[in-house]
This record gives structure tokens, C-alpha cells and sequence, in this order.
């Protein structure tokens, strides 16, 4: 069965070669706005998640990943009931997810930065796919840095990912949330101290 990875970042860096080393690996990749562009210019093939969710990108693209053909297959457990359940709901597995964040942090540095532009790159979709695979770390492999990008391709190529990487990754990722979190929460407190 081929294995399936979700893409979606705000930093490109790195993609284009991750996503195609990716597919030569025999991954089905699946991506959102920009990101989907970016891998299908580059001739790679690439579903868009409209595909697998059978639900436009709604709310000017505030609502993509937010649904149960993405979250199911993030975070299934490989057991027979699981995987049952999945057959059921017509989900496919998820074994990689590759997301970095709406970049907050250098929107907020802008000197004309409004609160609205604040706001709109306050990224929902991005942690929640995060969390879950990071949550599903026994089965999934969780990606937010795209300096790792190499180090994954190599594993996959020498066999997989081992459970230790997949932890550290997890905890990475889990950082990775409470930072971008807390720099929103700063920020928006800020906003109301007098």
C-alpha cells in the first residue's frame, strides 16, 4: 500500500526537493494552497486535500485540513480496530506530516503591522495537524523544520523512520506549538494592558 504524506508550509525552503525525493520513495503526497503550487510546478505529482476531503478550501482559506479524511489518518493507531474503522470511513493513513506554521512572529515584527494582519497569520489548520501527528508519534512522523528534511529522506531511504527520531520530532514539534502560541498570547496581551 503506498504511504501517504501531508505537506503544508508557510517557509518553502527545501520542498520542492523534499516532496520529489518523497515521491520517488513512493509517497503519495497530498498539499493545500500554496504549497500544492509550488510541488505541482515543480512536476511533482501532488494531490490537493479539496481531493481527499471532497470540501473546497472554504473562509478564504481558513478552513483546509480541518477535517476527519486529515485528522483520521493522522491520528489512527495501526491496530486492527483502528485500521478497521478507517476502511469504514473510506481514511486513508497518514504516515508523514510536514508543517511549518503562518509566520506570526515576523508578521508581528513589521512596523505596519495591524492587528487584523496580526490575526489572519494566526495559523489554526497548521498546529492541529502538529499536535496530532506529534500526539501519534508511534506510527506518524511529524516534520515542522525543514533543516530535517534531508536527515528524514536518508532514514526513509535506509529503511524508515525509528521510533526514537519520531519522539524527538514529536517533542520538537510540541515546542514548536507552545512558542508560536505563547508569542500570540504576548502579543495579544499587549493589546490589552493599559
Amino acid at each position: 500500500m503506498k504511504k501517504r504524506a501531508v505537506i503544508s508550509v508557510s517557509d518553502k525552503s527545501g520542498v520542492v526537493d523534499f516532496a520529489r525525493e518523497l515521491a520517488k520513495l513512493d509517497y503519495e503526497i497530498v498539499s493545500t494552497g500554496g504549497t500544492f503550487k509550488t510541488i505541482k510546478q515543480a512536476d511533482i505529482p501532488v494531490t490537493y486535500v479539496s481531493d481527499i476531503t471532497g470540501f473546497p478550501e472554504i473562509l478564504d482559506g481558513r478552513v483546509k485540513t480541518l477535517h476527519p479524511k486529515i485528522h483520521g489518518g493522522i491520528l489512527a493507531m495501526r491496530t486492527p480496530d483502528h485500521l478497521a474503522q478507517l476502511e469504514e470511513n473510506n481514511i486513508v493513513p497518514i504516515d508523514i506530516v510536514v508543517v511549518n506554521l503562518y509566520p506570526f512572529r515576523e508578521t508581528i515584527a513589521k512596523t505596519d503591522c495591524t492587528l487584523e494582519d496580526a490575526i489572519e497569520n494566526i495559523d489554526i489548520g497548521g498546529p492541529c495537524m502538529v499536535r496530532a501527528a506529534a500526539k501519534n508519534h508511534k506510527y506518524v512522523t511529524i516534520v515542522i523544520n525543514p533543516q530535517r528534511y534531508g536527515e528524514i529522506i536518508d532514514k526513509l531511504k535506509q529503511g524508515g523512520i525509528d521510533y526514537q527520531t519520531r519522539l524527538e520530532l514529536a517533542a520538537e514539534a510540541y515546542t514548536h506549538t507552545a512558542e508560536y502560541d505563547t508569542a500570540i498570547s504576548k502579543y495579544l496581551r499587549a493589546k490589552t494592558d493599559k
